[in-house]
């Protein structure tokens, strides 16, 4: 199955494309590179798309046919983005490929050979929703009252459990312990949850998302046949973002990829999604699992300026020697002034240096809202950014999730503040009732009703009559269980609000009964967690809860009328992970210190290369000008708070690689 490409020989019906001097040295050298298993290291901001396009295209000027090729990519979009790119250059319609997500592909070939594994051509798909059902009623068959305990995972976080050890291949207990440890203690028990969930699939005739690759492996391994047949159907496999593919795809690829076709493209500095499955041995080990790989860098940079590089390049130099492709970002652009480090007094402090800098930029520089991005680690620590945006009228749009009190989490608990404080707020009520089991809100409603007539009557403060029997009876059987629970920890929080600070009643309700909740509602309790201790360093401001509730409320409703057009001028703060894939003239990256990037789990773990990473790909995301900033405390920890250092990958850097930047104490720079 061999064969070699020839440059000069256009293929019929193709129009001639002059590759040469529409690509450069690098590209053109991976573009028109002889078949074979081929690694393209493609750096930030080097065209990694173009060349990924232009080599379907020269592919097809060399007569392979659309049908031969193979294009995997991690979205619909970007396939369809690079097939319609081909269709510019070629002609050839992007219906004539097979190409598209890892999955949309593992369906087509189900669909057409999925028999020779027993399953049967006319199986169906299970949406999220469905499949998060249909796990339910596989462990409640084993066990009623698995889910009535609120510590344990939800069917949702379940799910995420059973989806990860699945893609990664990692046994249970492991990826529990890794990735979930608010579950440890139930780690063994998920095990016979998985094999029953299985098993009704199958009975279903039914498969979920995460089957589309694993029967997909499995056809493949399993059936020698239509193993042979794709080995042969395809002269060419083209894996996009190979540094994000999980072990099932990566052996899926492997298995694909039989006769020396293969070309992956991608970067190991920009392997960030480990948390998704994502495995960073995938692309490092590629050569040794291809032998007789042929790598090809491509380097230069047609983004960033010399010195933002020269920046991006330091911290590339500073990974463990053995443990990365060595690569050096060129820039295509002339010089510009170094990146700014700038280290505030605090969370506030680093925001209003922003914010100053946000307006001196735009009313001085003629810079673009649009063209300013604000990223970070974590959600939490964009709080005071959000309100300091907020407090001055500056349009910005939150493209990785929702305003910081708009989090489903963060209204939970500002509901049972506003409850407490005011137990009148019917609406508040509601909101944390139904979180129990089985109450909705005609149950809630009910409750709060018996509740109310009993207080009257008794002479009692609402709060103190919802332990009673005469209350309890209109509880939902389900949620009795946790109902002490529940009561104990509104009454510790009402105690604690009349005497003490908004910060230390928040820390309390935290670690009462929302607190374990919190545990069994979400996969990501540990980064919810991490935002909800935010909102401590918030009351801290505040001497009183009124002032704080109104605060919140005073701050959503003037950014909420704000954000309504979303084509209109508007800073973007973002997490890094989201961040991946664009660019900025102006970007700000807060937050870098240790404990907050790296964060301070993966400190504890010993594990921060991919946290190098991210930083990598944060400040790469920058055109013009780079600002990373970080609090010498973190205000989050209340009263006082906690001394922080600079980043570690900062303090590994050359200092000649960028400017100190000092804040005044008036914010004048």
């Amino acid at each position: 199955m061999d064969f070699e490409l020839d440059a000069s020989r256009p293929a019929a019906g193709i129009p001639p494309i002059d590759f040469r001097a529409l690509l450069n040295d690098e590209q053109f050298a991976a573009v028109t590179a002889p078949p074979g298993p081929l690694l393209v290291l493609a750096g930030a901001g080097s065209g990694k798309t173009r060349t990924l396009t232009y080599r379907v295209a020269y592919l097809l000027s060399q007569g392979v046919k659309p049908g031969e090729i193979l294009l995997l990519t991690f979205t619909n979009k970007a396939a369809k983005e690079m097939l319609h790119r081909v269709q510019d250059l070629t002609g050839v319609e992007p219906q004539r490929f097979w190409g598209g997500t890892f999955h949309s592909l593992g369906h087509r070939a189900l669909r057409i050979y999925g028999e020779a594994i027993g399953l049967p051509r006319n199986f169906t798909i299970l949406d999220a929703d469905e499949s998060e059902s249909l796990l339910k009623q596989s462990v409640e068959a084993g066990d009623k009252t698995f889910f009535k305990d609120k510590t344990h995972p939800r069917p949702g976080p379940l799910f995420s459990v059973l989806s990860l050890a699945r893609n990664t291949q990692i046994p249970l207990t492991a990826t529990v312990t890794k990735s979930f440890p608010q579950y440890n203690d139930l780690a063994h028990r998920f095990g016979p949850f998985a094999e029953a969930y299985a098993k009704r699939k199958r009975e279903q005739n039914v498969v979920d998302y995460d089957d589309l690759l694993e029967l997909w492996l499995r056809l493949l391994n399993e059936a020698p046949e239509v193993a042979e047949y794709f080995a042969h159907r395809f002269r060419h496999v083209l894996v996009d973002e190979y540094q994000d593919t999980n072990t099932i795809q990566s052996q899926i690829v492997d298995k694909l990829a039989g006769h020396h076709c293969l070309m992956a493209v991608g970067d190991d500095a920009q392997c960030i999604y480990s948390w998704r499955g994502a495995n960073f041995e995938n692309i490092m080990t590629f050569p040794d699992r291809h032998p007789g790989t042929v790598i090809h860098r491509i380097e230069t940079n047609y983004r960033s300026t010399p010195e933002i590089l020269n920046f991006a390049n330091g911290v590339l130099l500073a990974q463990p020697k053995g443990r990365h492709f060595d690569k050096e970002l060129r820039a295509a652009r002339g010089h510009a002034q170094k990146p700014f480090v700038v280290q505030a007094m605090d969370d506030r402090e680093q925001a209003e240096f922003i914010l100053k800098r946000i307006r001196a930029l735009t009313e001085d520089e003629g810079v673009s809202l649009n063209e300013i991005a604000i990223l970070y680690r974590s959600h939490f620590l964009a709080l005071e950014v959000q309100l300091a945006l907020s407090r001055a009228g500056v349009p910005y749009q939150i493209t990785s999730g929702v305003k910081f009190f708009e989090r489903q989490h963060i209204k939970q608990l500002v509901a049972l503040l506003r409850f407490v404080y005011n137990p009148s707020d019917a609406q508040a009520w509601a909101r944390i009732a139904v979180l129990l089991p089985k109450i909705g809100e005609k149950g809630a409603q009910k409750i709060y009703d018996a509740a109310l007539d009993h207080a009257r009557l008794m002479q009692k403060d609402f709060i103190d009559v919802l332990p009673s029997d005469d209350v309890k009876s209109k509880v939902a059987k389900d949620a009795r269980p946790d109902w002490e629970n529940f009561c104990a920890s509104l009454s510790q929080v009402a105690d604690i609000m009349r005497t003490a600070r908004p910060d230390a009643t928040v820390e309390i309700a935290i670690d009462g009964w929302y607190g374990d909740y919190l545990k069994g509602a979400f996969a990501d309790y540990v980064d919810r967690l991490d935002e909800l201790k935010a909102l401590i360093g918030f009351a801290s401001r505040f001497e009183e809860m009124q002032d704080m509730l109104a605060q919140i409320v005073l701050l959503n409703g003037e950014t909420s009328d704000r954000q309504v057009d979303p084509d209109a001028e508007a800073v973007k703060l973002t997490t890094v992970h989201q961040s991946k894939g664009l660019e900025f003239d102006i970007v700000f990256l807060i937050g870098a210190a240790d404990g907050q990037l790296p964060t301070r789990r993966s400190i504890e773990a010993d594990d921060i290369e991919e946290e190098r990473r991210l930083f990598y790909v944060a400040v790469t995301r920058a055109k013009n000008e780079l600002y990373i900033s970080y609090p010498k405390v973190a205000s989050r920890a209340g009263p006082g708070g906690m001394l922080l250092e600079p980043s570690r990958f900062l303090k590994e850097l050359p200092s000649d690689l960028y400017e100190v930047l000092r804040i005044k104490r008036s914010f004048g720079w």
